[in-house]
């Protein structure tokens, strides 16, 4: 399986991987109000191109603000609308960030890329 780049933004960087059943996104950087708009329109794109279950994977992400928590909510609603599932694989600060708000149910989040793979029922 090959990643493939994803053109994002200097402080935000990642990979696409496309198997199966789903497409595992793993980033690095900030995910914040200035990478947020690319993010957005660009994962939007890979959500319509399918397969529409996605995996997130954040554990090597630094930084999320209200902005990116913003995105992350409408991805996962872009997801479940493609009637596919959004789980985000996450890291002691994104947890943090995601529990704050009490979003942490709403989006799904997973310790592993491993879990995250368990959970997407087979098309």
């Amino acid at each position: 399986m090959i990643a493939e780049p994803l053109n994002l933004t200097v402080s935000l960087r990642g990979t696409r991987e496309v198997r199966e059943n789903c497409q595992l996104f793993r980033l690095t950087g900030l995910l914040d109000a200035f990478s947020e708009p690319t993010f957005s329109k660009v994962l939007s794109a890979k959500i319509e191109e399918g397969p529409k279950h996605i995996i997130l994977d954040l554990s090597q992400i630094d930084f999320v603000d209200s902005s990116g928590l913003g995105a992350l909510v409408q991805l996962a609603k872009k997801a479940k609308e493609a009637n596919g599932t959004l789980q985000i694989v996450t890291n002691a600060r994104v947890t943090q960030t995601v529990k704050l708000v009490r979003l942490e149910n709403f989006l799904s989040l997973q310790t592993t890329v491993e879990a995250a793979l368990e959970n997407i029922k087979p098309s």
